[in-house]
């Protein structure tokens, strides 16, 4: 037996420096981790070059891309486990090309992305953070002369996307009384919610639209502004899948113009530039791509992190593969 194999598999943890919450976990198991935030940008590729014919497993947190000539620089690379549900920061055609298997968390926050996109919704409708900001203004007399909000009760949601998320979206909102409906590739039989075949005719029928689909070359800027327009001036959108799914630019046009009447979003087009127009809209609320981000889903995103590599190199099946065929 070749020496090599008898060594913990190298692991290059490819993170922001504040996420930190899956170091403890890799060091109570038998891998050998690198990181690549321990370099200045400047100096990534000389780290690159230098580890290059250890690495066997890259562990993507915080969605920093993962472009073709980072795959390049590990010849030995065997798999990219995404702590991310989504996984357009990594190119796909390269780790097709090479072999490179890529998992992703699944489910692992699912119930917390969920949570957010309710949240945000009920803060957008009621006000929550417009009249908070009131409040601490000193504004509030009694003599209320805040504009008033909406209820949440028998509107008509629509989801873009009924997966795993956009499920357990239409499960928390049923309790309220809403009216589901949705999107997707396909209908799916086995759920109570009528299918849309395109989004435009779904938000000429809902007074709300949830976006919960992955990000593709189909669903780039699948929200644009005739979709707005449609949706109409009582409309509201909640974005907790990724900011491409909306064209921001044209977003910001109708929020000014009053063509809807507010968005929540959780995910922006160039993370982490948000557009400075939105700073003072009173009917838009704001959330830096954290939907999954308790101190529960992050312990969720390690263990499935590390039972995915654990599994990857004792020849095991994988939690949460990516099909790239």
């Amino acid at each position: 037996m070749e020496e090599s194999s008898l060594l913990p598999p190298v692991i290059l943890v490819h993170r922001p420096p504040a996420l930190d919450f899956i170091d403890e976990h890799l060091s109570r198991h038998s891998f050998t981790a690198l990181y690549t935030h321990t370099s200045l940008e400047d100096s990534l590729q000389d780290f690159l070059s230098s580890h290059a014919a250890s690495v066997r497993a890259v562990v993507s947190l915080g969605r920093l891309p993962i472009p073709a000539e980072f795959i390049s620089n590990l010849p030995s690379l065997e798999i990219v486990v995404c702590a991310s549900v989504g996984f357009d920061h990594v190119d796909l055609d390269e780790c097709r090309r090479r072999g490179v298997v890529i998992t992703n968390a699944g489910d692992a926050y699912g119930e917390d992305v969920a949570d957010l996109a309710v949240g945000l919704l009920i803060s957008v409708i009621r006000r929550i953070a417009a009249v908070d900001r009131y409040v601490r203004s000193g504004q509030w007399t009694r003599l209320w002369d805040y504009p008033l909000g909406f209820k949440l009760n028998r509107k008509k949601v629509g989801i873009v996307g009924l997966g795993s998320i956009g499920s357990l979206v239409a499960k928390r909102l049923e309790p309220f009384g809403c009216i589901i409906s949705y999107n997707s590739r396909n209908p799916k039989l086995d759920v109570p919610y009528v299918y849309y075949p395109d989004i435009l005719s779904l938000a000429a029928d809902n007074d709300f639209i949830i976006l919960c689909c992955s990000l593709t070359d189909e669903t780039h800027h699948i929200v644009n502004r005739e979709v707005m327009e449609t949706l109409g001036e009582n409309g509201v959108i909640i974005n907790i899948g990724r900011g491409g799914l909306i064209d921001e630019k044209e977003m910001v046009k109708c929020l000014v113009n009053g063509v809807i009447w507010g968005v929540g979003l959780d995910v922006f087009e160039n993370e982490p530039e948000v557009p400075e127009e939105l700073f003072g809209l009173e009917n838009v609320v704001l959330s830096p791509h954290a939907a999954g981000m308790t101190a529960e889903s992050l312990n969720n995103i390690s263990e499935v992190a590390i039972a995915n590599l654990k599994a990857f190199f004792a020849d095991q099946p994988l939690m949460f593969t990516v099909q790239l065929d």
